[in-house]
């Protein structure tokens, strides 16, 4: 059994706000262990039920935050980047299931930390559905027949799987008070809840159906400013929607769109606001 595990960094427990997860931070090698002690509960539970190949790719910003050295020895680790499908990279059709580990809400949600890749955007919509991280990456899993089983973060991203997932089991590690405060588990109580979900998730893997993408799939994203979406809009294929700050793309299948939105959301960091 072959198990594919996706761990960012926003929804890992004890991690309230941006110094924690900014590499130039004070806070930030404190929060790498964190992480890396999170991804091991998941591969210790997962390996001890049967999985024999345990793929985990580091999800976070430049993608090289999970210590190698503290991993668990049952894993193989995907770290750093460019990689051509970012946050579910290597992830297709040989695989039992997926596990989103230290996941955030969409951009413009309640949640700690929430954003959508970049913090320029406002929202992803693929035709007429909203999604984030979280669902564009189900969506592309979901290409390839594989059901997520599990999402763990905060409340809020949690909440946000069960709606768009049925039957996913969740791990909330922490509680939202606001956009950079929590209420969180101790990572001990943590790893104890993460360990149970996880076996949890495996158990009921047969209730949990793939999120299918549709057909040829429509991406639009909207931008906080116009700047961004100019930038977005050089990439061949797209338009403006006029009167908004809203690119749209028509792609040949949800892989497309994925690649599409990681080149418009690059393209649209280049923007200076001064």
């Amino acid at each position: 059994m072959k198990l594919f595990l996706s761990v960012d960094m926003e929804g890992i427990t004890g991690l309230p706000d941006y110094t924690f997860v900014d590499s130039d931070k004070h806070n930030y090698e404190r929060a790498r262990k964190i992480m890396t002690e999170e991804a091991n509960h998941v591969i210790e539970a997962a390996s001890t039920f049967g999985c024999d190949e345990i793929l985990v790719n580091d999800s976070h910003s430049k993608m090289n935050n999970l210590l190698i050295d503290a991993i668990h020895p049952e894993a193989s680790l995907i770290t750093g980047d460019v990689k051509p499908f970012s946050m579910v990279q290597n992830l297709d059709d040989s695989y039992i299931g997926a596990m989103f580990l230290g996941y955030h809400a969409r951009a413009g949600q309640r949640g700690v930390m929430s954003h959508s890749m970049i913090f320029g955007v406002r929202n992803f919509y693929i035709n007429d559905q909203v999604v984030g991280e979280l669902g564009f990456n189900a969506y592309v899993a979901g290409y390839f027949g594989v059901p997520v089983l599990m999402v763990a973060g905060d409340d809020c991203a949690c909440q946000e799987a069960m709606e768009l997932i049925p039957n996913v089991v969740t791990a909330p590690v922490k509680t939202t008070i606001s956009r950079s405060a929590v209420k969180t588990l101790s990572p001990k109580k943590a790893g104890e809840l993460l360990q149970k979900q996880a076996k949890a998730a495996l158990e009921n893997r047969e209730n949990v159906q793939p999120l299918i993408p549709p057909d040829k799939p429509v991406l639009r994203i909207e931008f906080t400013n116009y700047g961004q979406a100019e930038w977005a809009n050089l990439m061949p294929g797209t338009e403006i929607e006029p009167g908004t700050t809203t690119v749209k793309f028509p792609a040949k299948n949800i892989l497309e769109a994925y690649q599409a939105m990681l080149v418009m959301t690059e393209l649209a960091m280049r923007t200076t606001f001064s």
